[in-house]
């Protein structure tokens, strides 16, 4: 096992950090540094930046748009792309319903969807969660029943509800799981519909949320009407989907870049935060609490190098892929939890304060606090990512 670079990808790195370095809009990097809302405009202008660059979906097949990158460098660019503070690309069309559509797609349906998400003129959202049916995602219940009109053509009706839709509200199209056959095992009666969210029947409601911001909603289907043609894979073998594109999803919740990154931040804050006339940082309990996050944050980057290291040797990576999800989602929690402390009484606003500096860090750490309590839960909870470690890598 090799976890060094080699001089070609040191290059590579190089050439990526002066890229960003360049190219990323100074208020889109203003926005992510000091955790102020991206609005669906600055999301899908920073998505043309790098569309126009080439480096939109270096995951895809490169007939499709992909970089050719391969694992190592695919995992030196997160990095790097962490590192510099850019904004967030909006997963689920690039890294979820794309692959998926890579994957299990038909021809006319790669043609019809892949360069809409490629170029970021479509805005795609996820329709899984329900209520009751979260981390039992098998459980759902929104109904999708196939009819046929009296010209004879087949459509499905839509009836249900989907919840937690994160950015549903800047959705143009969703993909969907849902029940075409209740009398199946809860496993086996389950499609995936790719469905336009303008049509008729749909309605989103915002949820929210302890932050007071508006990130995720309800979706609603009263009689929507889908072409049979939106129907992906085979009917009743949406859940073959949904496991393919959820193995997609937990490989990008660690975020260990960002993590390095915010770590980095709230060891400056805590040397110029006071405590009795001396900085923060100079407190034993405060710096015994950094320096363990701060180890296990090296252990993970050494872990994930591993599983990188893996999938150059053998292009596969199994279900201890997990343990990412796992320990990645808990140091984001951890962080946030010593950003607090540093914040001290400021952190009980939930907005920036408007000017540059400690302050503008400070004033939106508590609603940072309370937003990334959701990340232990989303992508499969961390309970459920622990009895597959247990299950599918252990044996027990």
């Amino acid at each position: 096992m090799d976890l060094n670079f080699s001089k070609e990808e040191l290059a590579f790195r190089d050439e990526v950090r002066t890229w960003l370095a360049a190219n990323v809009p100074p208020d889109l990097r203003d926005k992510v540094l000091n955790y102020r809302e991206l609005s669906k405009d600055d999301l899908t202008r920073w998505h043309r930046i790098l569309a126009a660059k080439g480096w939109i979906v270096p995951a895809w097949p490169v007939e499709h748009g992909g970089t050719g990158w391969d694992a190592v460098q695919r995992y030196i660019w997160e990095e790097e792309y962490a590192a510099a503070g850019a904004p967030p690309i909006a997963a689920f069309g690039v890294a979820m319903c794309g692959p998926v559509l890579i994957k299990f797609g038909s021809e006319e349906q790669k043609k019809r969807y892949l360069p809409g998400i490629h170029s970021g003129d479509v805005f795609w959202c996820q329709g899984y969660s329900e209520p009751g049916s979260g981390s039992d995602l098998a459980s759902l219940k929104t109904r999708a029943e196939r009819i046929r009109d009296a010209d004879g053509k087949q459509y499905y009706m839509v009836n249900g509800q989907k919840i937690w839709t994160t950015l549903g509200h800047y959705g143009d199209w969703i993909f969907c799981l849902v029940r075409t056959d209740p009398d199946a095992k809860k496993q086996d009666g389950i499609s995936f519909l790719l469905i336009d969210m303008a049509t008729p029947g749909i309605t989103v409601r915002p949820l929210i949320l302890l932050d007071e911001g508006h990130e995720v909603n309800e979706v609603f289907f009263d009689n929507v009407k889908v072409p049979v043609e939106n129907l992906v894979f085979e009917e009743n073998k949406g859940w073959t989907v949904a496991k393919y594109l959820l193995g997609h999803e937990r490989l990008n919740t660690g975020r260990i870049g960002a993590s390095k990154r915010e770590l980095k931040r709230v060891r400056e804050m805590a040397s110029r935060t006071l405590k009795d006339g001396k900085p923060l940082l100079d407190d034993v309990r405060f710096r015994d609490r950094l320096a363990k996050v701060e180890i296990e944050l090296t252990t993970l980057e050494i872990t994930n190098m591993t599983f990188v290291d893996e999938v150059r040797r053998t292009g596969n990576i199994g279900p201890e892929v997990s343990m990412l999800k796992i320990r990645g989602t808990e140091i984001q929690q951890a962080i946030t939890e010593l950003m607090m402390q540093v914040a001290g009484p400021q952190a009980q606003s939930f907005k920036a304060i408007d000017y540059e500096g400690f302050d503008a860090f400070a004033g939106s750490i508590g609603a940072r606090y309370f937003n990334y309590r959701k990340t232990s839960i989303y992508a499969g909870s961390n309970e459920i990512q622990r009895n597959i470690v247990a299950k599918l890598a252990l044996g027990l």
